[in-house]
């Protein structure tokens, strides 16, 4: 008996150790990938499978107790069985460590677990918001601001990033502008190149993670500006101005796509096979992967979409969304309906291949564990030189809209200062509403950034608040309109101050997802007490503090100085000061128009002609509006700088081209001002008869230099077939011959104008 217990044990052995060593064979590091994910995927059963194409948010903490009940002991157990492909929300080396262990070291495949979070404009040291940024037009700035992003967000164990967003839009009623580069397609995709690198950096080593393309598509023309709503579009605005940034995404190698909320020609974007299948992996050959957004798959039957969960499963599978966020309706459905027929293995094996395909380029299988660094956790997040960087990156994203009298820069000394409004002493708000990793009340405000200038006597006052009830992220701001008391003393101040700095705006809570807005006035009662303050001393320089667009005609009208500052993360209120007293000259540039009042949204520079443009026959039929004129009251690309610039010699190399010719366009840049200086120079094109109407302006080139004053620069720009052409409404992109129009100049609306021919 003895001897056959041995005899089975050893033929145990044998089959264990046969069975073990197949199974580790995707472990080979000499192995090609796609050779290793092919081994892996012979060893996975079909739940298996499906459990990769799962994400749960881990909301409880993993590395205490075993929760004992509910949605989270289910995520916990599902973990232990690998039925979890990727966790969201699990920050911090020692609960991503628990969580990954369980998933390597507890599971029968070891299969690694792909951490997201939500890092947008940096982890725990943030830069400014994304539309910010983007009004630096720096794309090496852009850069290196997602790689100090990349750098946190890694230290604390994280491999994945939902961003960037790279939704292009005109509204700004929609809050999520702020999360975007504004409105512009061109400027749009060379912003999402440099996050893109940024973030991921030439290859994957443990400073870098995966990002994510979001949301795909046409989020950013949701009808009314109202989050989540529906948005209805032609093929023209699909393919030229939607779908650029996330060609250029998926061109510069990003790994994740995140699918949209919206529906688009009546399918909402989680189950549109036209956008996944026929567009992203089929045109493009994307050979990543497709995130749902939170909940997505389980929101088509709110859409009217899916009649059930297994509905909802079926159509978003089949559509090509290939990791199921929070909604759980993959885990619960999906295994069933390929049991029936109703959903093909391959399509599940297509969808795992890509998920795998991340986790083995990112080399977890190698090294599960390679974020998971106490030294690095500690040193990297919070650093000195990260503070420096998004202080670089905050002063470049500052937009001058006025300076009449050159009231700006402020004098250094001897000067009495008036410091009035809320957010001028709110470190909170210039953190914006994507924070989730940073503490509260961490920015430095206006008034700490203008108190290291101590030579001049700064007195502040709040005169009004913002806001009535404490803001999160799960709640509603509700904005002060009643209380007027503090009105008196700030007047007092200002009455007796030389110059009045006035910061006013939104709270960092009244813009991002869910906060559309149908006015863009100055919240609250801050308007009231501009024009108040105004009445006692006209010196104002207004700075803006907000994440969209505002409506300003009176300050515009009345103010002499006003400076767009953003929502500017951190180091908001040194970068500010810093700007204010000269020490920076402002040189950046508006990625969204400025609204004269909300009634023109949505509003951009881009628009097209229309038959009736401009007023031929002297009466009412023509298009505009009765009561306000119809274009911005800062158009894009508008930004003013301490010092000037002069326009000259506008050049093209010669009068006709033939197609797929390089034309190249110069122009001489001279600083006629008295300081040093940075210049957005920006080349627009028309295409005057095409066989689809083009708009009125793009933007096919722009160059960032630095000017001496005195000093002039020739800048020179190479357009070829690719800025000259566009696609049809199939999707065919198209270079038609014909006279091309030029403008040059300091932004969508002023310029040098010029013209050649294509043959």
């Amino acid at each position: 008996m003895k001897k056959q217990i041995k005899q089975y044990a050893f033929l145990l052995l044998i089959v264990y150790g046969t069975s073990y060593g197949q199974a580790k064979k995707h472990l080979d590091a000499n192995k090609p990938i796609e050779e290793r994910i092919s081994l892996l995927m012979k060893e996975m059963t079909l739940d298996e499978k499906i459990g990769q194409m799962n994400q749960y948010n881990g909301s409880w903490d993993v590395t205490g107790p075993k929760p004992e009940s509910g949605s989270n002991e289910e995520k916990y157990n599902n973990i232990k069985k690998g039925l979890v492909g990727s966790v969201l929300t699990v920050r911090g080396v020692n609960q991503v460590r628990t969580l990954q262990k369980m998933a390597v070291e507890e599971t029968r495949l070891g299969i690694p677990l792909l951490f997201g979070f939500d890092v947008i404009h940096g982890y725990k040291t943030l830069s400014p918001i994304p539309l910010a940024e983007a009004a630096s037009w720096d794309l090496e700035a852009i850069k290196n601001s997602a790689s100090v992003a990349a750098l946190e967000a890694s230290a604390s164990g994280l491999n994945w990033t939902f961003a960037p967003n790279v939704d292009i839009s005109n509204d700004a009623r929609w809050g999520r502008v702020m999360e975007g580069a504004g409105e512009d397609p061109y400027l749009g995709s060379k912003i999402a190149i440099a996050r893109v690198k940024g973030f991921q950096g030439e290859r994957f080593d443990n400073t870098k993670i995966i990002a994510c393309a979001k949301h795909f598509a046409g989020y950013g023309f949701v009808e009314a500006g109202r989050d989540y709503n529906s948005v209805d579009m032609s093929n023209s605005k699909l393919y030229n101005t939607v779908l650029p940034p996330f060609k250029a995404a998926s061109d510069a190698g990003i790994r994740t796509f995140m699918n949209s909320f919206n529906t688009l020609n009546g399918i909402p974007a989680t189950g549109s096979a036209f956008l996944q299948r026929d567009i992203l992996k089929g045109a493009w050959g994307f050979k990543g992967f497709v995130v749902s957004d939170w909940a997505s798959i389980a929101e088509m039957i709110t859409h009217g979409y899916a009649a059930d969960g297994a509905d909802a499963a079926k159509k978003a599978a089949l559509a090509g969304s290939d990791m199921d966020m929070e909604s759980n309706i993959y885990l619960k459905e999906l295994a069933l309906l390929v049991k029936k027929g109703t959903v093909k293995e391959s399509v599940i094996d297509d969808a795992v291949r890509r998920i795998l395909r991340v986790k083995f380029e990112l080399g977890l299988f190698d090294n599960p564990y390679k974020y998971c660094d106490e030294a690095r956790e500690k040193s990297n997040i919070g650093s000195k030189a990260n503070n420096a960087e998004v202080l670089e990156m905050a002063k470049k994203s500052i937009v001058l809209l006025k300076n009449d009298k050159n009231l700006l820069p402020l004098k250094k000394s001897g000067a009495k200062i008036a410091l009035i409004g809320a957010l001028a002493n709110d470190k909170n708000s210039p953190l914006g509403s994507w924070r989730i990793a940073a503490d509260d009340n961490t920015a430095i405000s206006v008034l700490e950034g203008m108190q290291q200038y101590k030579n001049n006597t700064l007195v502040f006052e709040k005169g009004t608040d913002v806001a009535i009830n404490k803001q999160s992220f799960l709640d509603e701001v509700k904005v002060n309109t009643t209380d007027f008391s503090g009105f008196e003393a700030a007047k007092k101040v200002a009455k007796e101050a030389e110059i009045v700095v006035m910061v006013l705006g939104e709270i960092g809570f009244q813009s991002g997802e869910a906060r559309s807005r149908t006015e863009l006035a100055l919240p609250g009662n801050q308007q009231q007490l501009l024009e108040e303050i105004y009445k006692v001393n006209p010196n104002i320089v207004l700075v803006l503090n907000n994440g969209r667009p505002l409506s300003i005609p009176w300050a515009a009208e009345h103010i002499p100085a006003i400076v767009e500052a953003w929502q500017l993360g951190t180091q908001s209120g040194n970068a500010i000061a810093q700007v204010l007293y000269g020490d920076y000259n402002p040189s950046g540039k508006l990625p969204m128009s400025f609204p004269r009042n909300v009634g023109q949204c949505p509003i951009y520079y881009n628009l097209y002609n229309t038959g009736r443009p401009t007023d031929k026959d002297n009466n009412v039929f023509w298009s505009h509006y009765s009561d306000v004129e119809k274009t911005p009251l800062y158009p894009f690309g508008y930004g003013l700088s301490y010092t000037s610039f002069d326009y000259k010699n506008l050049k093209i190399s010669k009068d006709s081209f033939q197609k797929g010719e390089k034309i190249e366009v110069s122009v001489d840049v001279t600083n006629t001002g008295s300081f040093d200086g940075k210049e957005i120079v920006q080349l627009y094109i028309n295409d005057p008869v095409a066989s689809i109407a083009r708009p009125v302006k793009e933007l096919k080139g722009f160059e960032l230099i630095e000017l001496k004053k005195g000093e002039t620069k020739t800048v020179r720009f190479i357009l070829t077939d690719k800025e000259l052409g566009f696609y049809d409404n199939d999707g065919k992109f198209m270079v038609e011959p014909g006279q091309f129009n030029i403008m040059v100049g300091w932004n969508s609306n002023n310029g040098l104008n010029s013209k050649f021919e294509l043959k």
